[in-house]
Formats: C-alpha cells, sequence, structure tokens
C-alpha cells in the first residue's frame, strides 16, 4: 500500500516537473526570438548589420552548445548576392488597346517584377492560359493551342483539383514554369492571384514593392514578369469577352479554365540597379560515433533572414520575423543545446543549418545544397520555418509526410509524445516547394517542413488564418504577439527526437515508391 502510494506520488510530481519543465524550456527558446526578432537587428535583412549580429549570436549559442564549426574551421559559410533595385520613376507599366497606351499605376494595380532575369523593356500581346502549367506526367498543357511565341502569358494562380498536390506544386515553382514557357516561346508572365487563397493581402503585398531582390547566378535569359491586383483582373482581361468572376467561378467548381487571347499587349520598361552583398550562413556540426556512417549528415535548418526595414504601417517600419524565422533559428538553437554535449551515441552527424536568403527565394540553401561544406552525404533535411507555435500542440501537420520513409519516423516520434501527426491541409498553396527543404529536395534528399496543426473548423484554424492574415511579412510578426511557448518547447523535443532517431538508424531514409520526388534521387545518383 505505502509503495503503490509512493509511486502515485512520484508519478503527479514528475508530470507536475514534467509541465514546469515545458514553462521553463520554452522561456529559454523565447529568450532567443526576443534577441534575434527585436528592433536592434531591424529585420535581418540578408547584407545588413541586423543580419550579422543575428549570425554571430547563433554561431557563439551553437559554440556554447558543443558544436563544431562545419565550414571548416569557421561556422560561416560566405554567400554572394548580386542585388537588384528598381528605379519606380524610370520604370513604367502600360496596356495597350488598339494602339492607346493607358499607363498602368504600380503598385496599386500591378506589381511589376524586377530581377536579374527582367527585360529591360518589352512590348508584346497578351493571352490568357488557365493555370499557365505544363504537366507532362499528367498529360496537361495550358499552352498547346495558344499563340504564345512572343507573347506574354496571364494565368490564374494555382493549378487543377485533379492533379496531385505536389506534382502541381513542383510545376508551379518558378523555375518549372519559366522552362516551359520558354520552350514554347513566351516572353513574360503576368500572374492573377486567387483572392481566396491569397495568403497576403495585396494592400500589404503592395508596401513591400520597391525593396531589393537578389540572385546567386547570371541569368539564364531575359523576361518580363508582374503580377495583377485581382480586383483590377478585368481591366486587364477587357475586350475579351472573358471576365475575371467567371474564371473564379470555373476554379471554384474545379472546372477547367477558359483559354484566349486578349486584344491588348503591354508595354513596359524595367530601369534596375545593381550591386554585390555578401552575407553568409551559419553551419555546426554534432559528429556522428560510428566510424561508417559519422560521414553521413542529417541536416536541421532554418532561415536566418527576414525583410528588414519597409514602408511604415501605423509608425512602425521594421519586418522583425519572430515567427518566420526567429522562431526556427530559437529551435535550433536549442535543440543543438540539447544535443551538443549529450554523451550519448549517435550513429550519423547532426548538421545545423542557419541560412540566408529566404525570402529573396531560397537561395541560401541552395547554394549549401550545391556547394556542402562537409565531405560526405547529406541523406535528409528537416526544416524549421515558421511553424507557428499559437496554441497547444495536439496536432502537428507535415508537409512531405507521404514522399519518404521519414514519415513513419515522424509519427512513431509525435505520437509517443502524444502529439498526433497530420498530412498538409492546404497542397495548393505549394508550401512543400516553398522554403528551404525544396533546396535539398532537387538534390534527392527526403525532407520534412512543419506546421502547429488543427482540426478544420476549430477555434485554433481561425487563429491560423488570422495570423496569415495579418501578421504574416507585416511588421506585426514581431515579439508583442501572442505564441503558446511551453508548446514550442514541446516541438523541439520532438525534432530533437526526430533527428536523433533518423540519424541513428540502421538505414538511410528512403523517398517512398510513389513519391514523384523520387525522381530527383535517381538524378542525383
Amino acid at each position: 500500500m505505502h509503495r503503490l502510494l509512493f509511486l502515485a506520488i512520484t508519478l503527479t510530481a514528475g508530470l507536475a516537473l514534467a509541465a514546469t519543465n515545458w514553462d521553463a524550456a520554452g522561456k529559454q527558446w523565447w529568450a532567443h526570438v526576443q534577441y534575434l526578432a527585436s528592433d536592434d537587428l531591424q529585420g535581418r535583412d540578408v547584407g545588413s548589420p541586423g543580419f550579422d549580429k543575428a549570425a554571430n549570436y547563433v554561431a557563439r549559442e551553437f559554440e556554447k552548445a558543443g558544436l563544431k564549426p562545419g565550414a571548416g574551421t569557421s561556422y560561416f559559410q560566405p554567400v554572394a548576392f548580386e542585388s537588384v533595385v528598381i528605379d519606380p520613376q524610370r520604370s513604367s507599366l502600360s496596356l495597350v488597346h488598339k494602339g492607346v497606351a493607358a499607363r498602368v499605376p504600380v503598385p496599386v494595380e500591378a506589381l511589376l517584377g524586377y530581377s536579374a532575369h527582367a527585360a529591360p523593356t518589352i512590348e508584346a500581346p497578351l493571352v490568357f492560359a488557365g493555370y499557365g502549367l505544363t504537366i507532362p506526367e499528367a498529360h496537361w498543357d495550358d499552352l498547346k493551342g495558344l499563340r504564345v511565341r512572343g507573347a506574354v502569358v496571364v494565368f490564374l494562380a494555382g493549378g487543377p483539383e485533379s492533379i496531385s498536390g505536389n506534382l502541381r506544386s513542383h510545376y508551379s515553382s518558378n523555375a518549372e514554369r519559366w522552362k516551359a514557357l520558354r520552350k514554347a516561346g513566351a516572353v513574360g508572365i503576368i500572374s492573377i492571384q486567387n483572392p481566396k487563397t491569397m495568403e497576403i493581402p495585396w494592400s500589404r503585398t503592395s508596401l513591400n514593392w520597391g525593396k531589393p531582390v537578389m540572385s546567386l547566378a547570371d541569368p539564364a535569359g531575359r523576361l518580363f514578369s508582374a503580377s495583377w491586383n485581382p480586383a483590377k483582373a478585368d481591366d486587364l482581361l477587357a475586350g475579351s469577352g472573358h471576365r475575371f468572376a467567371e474564371i473564379l467561378n470555373a476554379a471554384d467548381k474545379h472546372q477547367p479554365l477558359p483559354h484566349f487571347e486578349i486584344p491588348a499587349s503591354i508595354k513596359a520598361a524595367v530601369a534596375t540597379s545593381k550591386r554585390a552583398i555578401a552575407s553568409k550562413n551559419v553551419v555546426a556540426i554534432r559528429p556522428g560515433d560510428d566510424p561508417q556512417l559519422k560521414n553521413e549528415f542529417v541536416v536541421i535548418s532554418a532561415h536566418l533572414d527576414h525583410l528588414g526595414v519597409g514602408k511604415p504601417v501605423n509608425g512602425d517600419s521594421i519586418f522583425n520575423g519572430a515567427m518566420d524565422d526567429a522562431s526556427g533559428d530559437a529551435s535550433l538553437i536549442e535543440i543543438a543545446k540539447a544535443l551538443g554535449h549529450s554523451r550519448t551515441s549517435i550513429r550519423r552527424s547532426l548538421l545545423f543549418l542557419s541560412v540566408t536568403g529566404e525570402e529573396k527565394g531560397e537561395l541560401g540553401s541552395r547554394y549549401f545544397a550545391e556547394h556542402p561544406t562537409v565531405k560526405g552525404r547529406i541523406v535528409a533535411d528537416l526544416n524549421m520555418d515558421m511553424y507557428l507555435p499559437l496554441f497547444p500542440l495536439k496536432w502537428l501537420e507535415v508537409q512531405g509526410l507521404q514522399e519518404s520513409s521519414l514519415g513513419n519516423d515522424i509519427r512513431t516520434v509525435a505520437e509517443s509524445a502524444g502529439v498526433r501527426v497530420q498530412a498538409d491541409k492546404e497542397p495548393n498553396r505549394n508550401r512543400f516547394i516553398r522554403s528551404d527543404q525544396y533546396s535539398f529536395i532537387k538534390r534527392g534528399v527526403p525532407s520534412l517542413a512543419f506546421k502547429f496543426g488543427y482540426i478544420p473548423g476549430g477555434p485554433e484554424e481561425k487563429i491560423f488564418k488570422d495570423w496569415y492574415t495579418n501578421r504574416y511579412h507585416a511588421v506585426s510578426d514581431d515579439v508583442n504577439q501572442p505564441v503558446d511557448k511551453a508548446a514550442a518547447a514541446q516541438f523541439n523535443a520532438i525534432l530533437k527526437d526526430l533527428a536523433v532517431r533518423v540519424a541513428d538508424a540502421s538505414s538511410d531514409p528512403a523517398w517512398n515508391s510513389g513519391s514523384f520526388f523520387k525522381r530527383f534521387a535517381t538524378k542525383a545518383n
């Protein structure tokens, strides 16, 4: 009797201690977020003093955690960028109907693209091509039968529900879309977002237009690009016999979208200036203990950069990026602290990677994936980008859940922690190809990305979607927002256990036989 009472008291005390530890661990995690998302770092824009402060902070924390430098004798991998800035006074956009040019207000009605790939001038006819997708595996070609050569292709962002999410997402990426368009002879694109799926309202998107954009390499060709305010889409389609409401209605009902020529042309001038920008990835290693497997690496990643300083909103001009993605870097640090000094034997090496240039198009991770700082083989990437610990961790949404053996690993680890796993509930948003894990996937590396999950229709869904509407890429993504710190600590523990499980497994992670992404592993080999 006394023994049973002792066990009950011990169990109760253990549970209370566990709860207390989550709170304490959450506060430690939050302390890193508070520094990385502080006004002092000015939004951590690539190449800025604030970014350098952030990189130095992460490197120091990695060193204190007992991790080894991951770029030779340094924690830093240099990454060189070319920064492009548009000159609005010398740039213009016009719609030409029957020889009469009407100036389009930028950025109110449209946003001119201005990268290293941008054509300095253009005058070309317009065609509307549905979703603008060419997907050979699905026998889908929105360009077929249209006079695309020499034209600018207008399309509705998104894709047909009849095609699987990952297949659709891959071919919706800028690189794949441009490849198909160039092959068909198009000279540019104009995208129109579906208002129902826009993550950021146009009014806020337009505030960020004009900030520098960056590139790693010389362009493969000059192309025109723009995006059009959905509220003004009928101006673009005028005279075609089609209205934007008709197109949206077809999309909502999962019906084929129309394809047609627009009786107008686009005329534009894009004036830019360029300069070199130096930045860095932060790389650290917890060496493996198996002589045969220590040259295989499990990457745990997050991105360090955010949007810097922009136009003031209610007097605030700093895009602090607390959830996007100071939260992920703080998790990297806390996981490193849990494992760096640990004497627990782990067979493979763990590589902790905080990358630059995610907000510029996943450029820092792309550079690392193409120029790894370690000799050996990267076997997995576990990426944390804006995982959004906004409420208790009951469900964990995992992007890539069905694609590789990593899906079984995360199910096992999460469920042992009392957390249920969900697949991506909104595959049309293409999130699996919109962050740094995709740089590794394209090199054949099985990968996962994460979000706090929820049951559709529940209060957590409203919190999640309100965050996207009001805080995503906004100055309000700061340290004053409500966050569940204890839940973030629970997430960190799950990611730590997942990394150890993958690194200590008897075999490498592998793509599932039916995964679309398996093709990249074949190419890599």
